[in-house]
């Protein structure tokens, strides 16, 4: 009976465990998240570039491209990333990847004029060593009613 319940005691702290450090992970993405969408509006590019994976890649509206072409259109101002109003966030853990939801609405200067468009981000992070590093960022055009599941 004792060996039962040290059995069952071990059980349930491996659960606890592996839960809390879950929800730890989950966390340590949305703060970084939030920091990229403040590094972008500050055209912080020294802090995205050791963020983003070198075969990162960019999805919006306009078309698909790399780390480098991000990280120069963001320097000059071609899009400026404005503000992010982020609304809701939904994060998933497998393993050493995490994927992000965010449903936002982004102010941005593009060409020099200024938008506002309601997105769904979707940000795939991969665990290299001690960081986390930014693999995919794609825009979804959405409606306003747009909501995730979580």
């Amino acid at each position: 009976m004792k060996k039962l319940i040290i059995g069952l005691a071990l059980i349930i702290a491996t659960v606890n465990l592996s839960f809390s450090q879950e929800l730890k992970a989950e966390q340590e993405i949305i703060n970084i998240s939030k920091e990229k969408w403040q590094w972008m509006a500050d055209k912080n590019v020294d802090e995205l570039a050791k963020l983003f994976d070198e075969e990162s890649k960019f999805v919006h509206m306009s078309g698909t491209w790399k780390k480098d072409r991000e990280l120069e259109i963001i320097k000059t101002g071609s899009i400026w990333y404005k503000n992010a109003d982020v609304r809701d966030v939904a994060v998933e853990i497998f393993g050493k990847t995490a994927i992000l939801w965010n449903r936002i609405t982004l102010i941005a200067v593009v060409r020099g004029n200024e938008v506002s468009n309601e997105f769904t981000v979707t940000e795939i992070y991969q665990k290299q060593e001690d960081d986390w590093k930014l693999l995919d960022l794609t825009f979804s055009s959405v409606r306003d009613t747009h909501e995730i599941e979580h």
